[in-house]
């Protein structure tokens, strides 16, 4: 039986996670993930695809979500309290058009210094009602896609073995960015096919494969990109059908609730990969 070994949840999209012991899951995935972005002041959302010192950028978010904390090397802390009345704008996430609560002239000039370009910061408003897409729908705030992103540690010691044999290092868990890490599977890729689960007082239905990007190219301790792995090696043995390469896989929140580390993983439904 699998259980849960690492929980990590991420303020701002694109910047450095928080790790806990136990969180509240939401409709929306652990308790406020990706609930504010970072915005060029066009209002595109800013990746580490293009933007990887965002990898650098700590939040700290108080329990009530009430007040943010920005750290980053280098540079004076700024903490602001959190808008969620505030005028809505147009933001724009992969294409799509969403609306934020701009937080305001702090968070955007000490944003623009510690990235070197001209940003805002906005959060998720209050009506956000995104409906994420794959086999079983949901919502999520500003993640990429669905709410919930699984791994399990068979997973990346297949990936960390095969990355041994062209002579290419290890790499840690981190560097994916998941929510949920499972430790108990045998088989890597486990998480592919359990289909519906329970872990705690949640449960959590599969949506689709996690397909990578350059963005796990980018060590997530210096910002520097470190690139071709692991897709290179990944493209050797997990090519998606619908390109690109998977690992991981992403879930909608069918019942929200508390997780904790520790917690056993209940599989309810299982299903053939869609690799």
């Amino acid at each position: 039986m699998a259980s849960v070994v690492e929980l990590s949840y991420y303020p701002v999209k694109g910047c450095a996670g928080t790790s806990a012991r136990e969180a509240m899951m939401t409709p929306a995935g652990l308790a406020h993930d990706r609930s504010f972005m970072v915005i060029s002041e066009d209002g595109v959302f800013r990746t580490q695809r293009r933007d990887p010192r965002l990898a650098l950028i700590q939040p700290e978010i108080s329990a009530d979500g009430e007040r943010l904390t920005l750290r980053a090397p280098d540079s004076d802390p700024v903490g602001i309290d959190v808008d969620t009345s505030g005028p809505r704008r147009q933001v724009n996430l992969f294409g799509a058009s969403y609306r934020g609560i701009d937080q305001g002239e702090t968070a955007a000039a000490w944003l623009s210094k510690v990235l070197g370009a001209g940003s805002r910061l906005v959060r998720v408003p209050p009506e956000h009602a995104r409906v994420t897409d794959g086999r079983t729908p949901g919502t999520s705030g500003y993640a990429d896609s669905c709410a919930v992103h699984v791994i399990s540690r068979a997973t990346l010691r297949l990936l960390n073995e095969r990355m041994a044999e062209g002579g290419s290092h290890p790499l840690p868990m981190s560097r994916f960015r998941p929510n949920i890490v499972l430790d108990g599977w045998d088989g890597p890729h486990t998480e592919d096919r359990a289909h519906r689960m329970t872990i705690g007082e949640t449960e959590l239905g599969y949506a689709k494969l996690a397909i990578r990007c350059a963005v796990v190219m980018v060590d997530q301790d210096s910002a520097a990109k470190a690139g071709p792995e692991p897709l290179r090696t990944l493209a050797t043995y997990r090519r998606a059908a619908q390109g690109g390469v998977a690992f991981g896989s992403k879930y909608a929140v069918l019942r929200p609730g508390k997780i904790a580390v520790g917690d056993d993983v209940q599989v309810s439904l299982w299903g053939e990969t869609e690799l």
